[in-house]
């Protein structure tokens, strides 16, 4: 899997959050290396499965607009006559 690219303004806001959550929810203070080091964990880890999951999303919302489109495409049919 081609490895995830995020700005390093996003990384710099995802670390601050990852130390703000370990900070309230867990009171433990940790530093930059350990915010990203978790942070390529678990981008490493779980992020082929979120993707996966996503393009498997994806997919679904296309098949089923595809189908309401080949329903719309039946009711713009014009009648025939036949002899």
């Amino acid at each position: 899997m081609i490895p995830m690219k995020i700005s390093r303004e996003e990384k710099v806001k995802i670390l601050e959050r990852i130390k703000t959550y370990f900070e309230e929810e867990r009171s433990e203070t940790i530093g930059d290396l350990a915010a990203e080091e978790l942070l390529d964990v678990v981008a490493r880890e779980l992020g082929p499965h979120i993707y996966n999951r996503a393009i498997y999303d994806a997919r679904q919302m296309v098949i089923e607009r595809f189908a309401q489109l080949d329903e719309d495409l039946y009711t713009l049919e014009r009648p025939t006559r036949t002899r």
